[in-house]
């Protein structure tokens, strides 16, 4: 339960774990706050394998968090790598209430969701575009 006092769904956790599967076909998993504000739910599960789907997904003036299994080719040449990111998507134009309860809410996913090492927090498109993120990765990688 995170300070908000909202919980995850059972239903966001499984979405997760079949995100996580190496042969899945589900390329990312947006979620949302269910419409009383007591859990964070699926929103959408999609195959789409272009990055400009999953942020043409993302609502222009409400939050939203989402994992997203991001492929990348290494800059040394080592080949194509994936990466789970965790984007809390908290753009400029949403609700002040929607931000703040997003924000009280938002370690209560990530410790739902284990093994992800990247995020991303974004209030508007350039900070989840495709080159910004994948120079976030890249640079992560590289650290280890």
């Amino acid at each position: 339960m995170s300070r908000s006092g909202v919980v995850v769904a059972d239903e966001a956790i499984e979405a997760f774990n079949e995100l996580k599967q190496a042969k899945s076909k589900v390329k990312y998993v947006i979620y949302k706050l269910s419409e009383n504000l007591k859990s964070i739910v699926v929103d959408k599960k999609s195959s789409d394998t272009q990055y400009d789907d999953f942020v043409n997904d993302l609502p222009e003036d409400d939050c939203r968090y989402a994992v997203y299994d991001f492929e990348y080719e290494t800059q040394s040449g080592e080949g194509i790598r994936n990466k789970l990111i965790f984007i809390s998507w908290s753009p400029d134009t949403a609700k002040v209430k929607s931000k703040m309860v997003y924000a009280s809410s938002k370690d209560a996913i990530r410790r739902s969701l284990p093994g992800i090492t990247n995020e991303i927090q974004g209030t508007d498109l350039d900070e989840i575009a495709y080159d910004t993120v994948l120079e976030r990765v890249s640079r992560s990688a590289g650290s280890h």
